[in-house]
């Protein structure tokens, strides 16, 4: 039986919307996510380069854009955070560890806090025995360090854990390691239906 269940933030709780954010970087004049910003982005998300580093790492494939114009662009990929994802959370979090797995940056993060508001952002985290962000532990998923990172730090049994994220390759390697696993089709499915599908097969 689940009693431990790891999420993923961005297209699980937290909307995210990646066709604003590559328009808003084409009016910049930035066209085409090469590897080499691929590479920064990974360098951001694991705290190896903090955002002036990143921002200044972009500016040389824009049409000379402010570092707050690109600022702006990157967060152009957050959207919204529907409430009543947040009330399941809260009753879920009676029955349930819950953990926050998330590839991030400290960007994003500050852009998702400014807009939800301080009571929003502290009832979601609150709902988390600890919450992980890559750029502060150092790992992305699906790399298995960043899942050995809980499994070691709270006596997390695989078996008996829930990962849920809507990349496959993410959910691909937490099942590698033994995880029971849900790979949530964004547009298709909520994190909501949880329990209607069968995830879980017991109630809130």
């Amino acid at each position: 039986m689940v009693n431990t269940i790891i999420f993923d933030f961005g297209d699980v709780f937290l909307n995210k919307d990646g066709e604003a954010k590559e328009k808003a970087l084409a009016k910049l004049g930035l066209h085409d996510w090469n590897d080499d910003l691929e590479k920064l982005e990974k360098k951001l998300e694991t705290g190896k380069l903090d955002e002036e580093g990143f921002l200044k790492g972009i500016q040389p494939y824009t049409d000379n854009a402010s570092l707050d114009q690109i600022r702006d662009a990157w967060n152009m990929g957050i959207a919204d955070f529907p409430l009543y994802r947040l009330e399941f959370l809260q009753k879920l979090a009676a029955n349930y560890r819950l953990f926050l797995l998330s590839n991030t940056d400290p960007i994003h993060m500050e852009k998702f806090e400014q807009d939800a508001g301080a009571s929003f952002y502290s009832d979601f985290y609150q709902c988390f025995e600890r919450i992980y962000f890559s750029h502060e532990i150092g790992y992305r998923k699906p790399a298995a360090e960043a899942f050995n990172y809980l499994i070691n730090n709270h006596d997390i049994q695989p078996k008996r854990t829930l990962f849920v994220d809507d990349k496959k390759f993410n959910t691909d390697a937490a099942e590698a390691l033994g995880f029971q696993v849900w790979n949530l089709q964004v547009g298709e499915e909520d994190v909501v239906d949880m329990f209607d599908k069968k995830v879980i097969n017991q109630e809130v």
